[in-house]
């Protein structure tokens, strides 16, 4: 890390940027791919090993599953979309969840020491999965008119503001939602990753510069902030499938 010329190694975007670990027919491979890579397959492979072979009396480990499934489907799914409409959708909302929390989760991980969700390339892939299902949905619920009515809030109630309603909510809904659901979860974890980098770096730097007193506060400020981020981590993956359910319902409603 650079000290910027003042002997202090001050965190940057610098702190985000990370050389190949391989490079693969011109493809550059690196730290942030693989822990997605490695996201992935423990998801998959806990769920796999949780759900395999479900039994009647479940094991510890169906049991942690089903907790986590349930908590999903009964607190944020059924609570939105409702029992009949949301249970199709329940598979997708949890694999969305445990995919961003464990992403999130990184960041505390030793030697990981990385929150996936802080490079933005992932929460927009994301973010465009629940765009495309919403558009596609609302396609096939309400057909092309009434995909025009339900994305620009016509409603012929609002009189003369109607026109003005109308363009608002279309760039709104088209434009402006995955952006904003893609930036809330980069920049929270963005945010929190370099204020952990900056307080871990600080104590480092205070202590060989013989600054104990200080030092033993920025430390504590470290520990306060890992125990925050813990905390943060999984509210952002509630609040990304949260919002990909409000989508999903606004894509199912009649519109009147």
């Amino acid at each position: 890390m650079s000290d910027n010329g003042c002997g202090f190694p001050a965190p940057g975007l610098h702190s985000f940027l990370f050389e190949p670990i391989a490079t693969i027919g011109g493809f550059e491979f690196n730290k942030v791919m693989l822990l997605a890579l490695i996201t992935t397959a423990l998801v998959v492979t806990f769920f796999w090993a949780a759900f395999g072979k479900a039994k009647v009396v479940p094991g510890k480990l169906q049991l942690v599953g089903e907790a986590g499934y349930d908590f999903v489907r009964r607190g944020i799914v059924y609570e939105t979309l409702g029992k009949r409409e949301g249970e199709k959708y329940v598979p997708l909302m949890v694999s969305l969840f445990f995919f961003v929390w464990i992403m999130n989760i990184w960041s505390v991980i030793p030697l990981a020491q990385f929150p996936v969700s802080s490079a933005i390339a992932f929460p927009m892939v994301l973010a465009a999965i629940v765009y495309i299902t919403w558009v596609a949905l609302t396609f096939k619920k309400h057909g092309f008119v009434g995909f025009f009515k339900n994305v620009t809030g016509y409603d012929k109630s609002l009189g003369g503001v109607l026109p003005l309603v109308m363009v608002i909510e279309f760039f709104s809904n088209l434009i402006v939602r995955p952006f904003t659901h893609a930036v809330r979860l980069f920049a929270n974890m963005f945010a929190g990753h370099l204020m952990l980098v900056m307080f871990t770096v600080a104590s480092w730097y205070l202590m060989n510069t013989y600054m104990i007193p200080a030092a033993g506060v920025s430390f504590v400020m470290t520990v306060a902030m890992i125990l925050f981020e813990l905390f943060v981590q999984a509210v952002q993956a509630y609040v990304f499938v949260l919002l990909a359910c409000s989508y999903i319902q606004g894509a199912l409603v009649e519109h009147h």
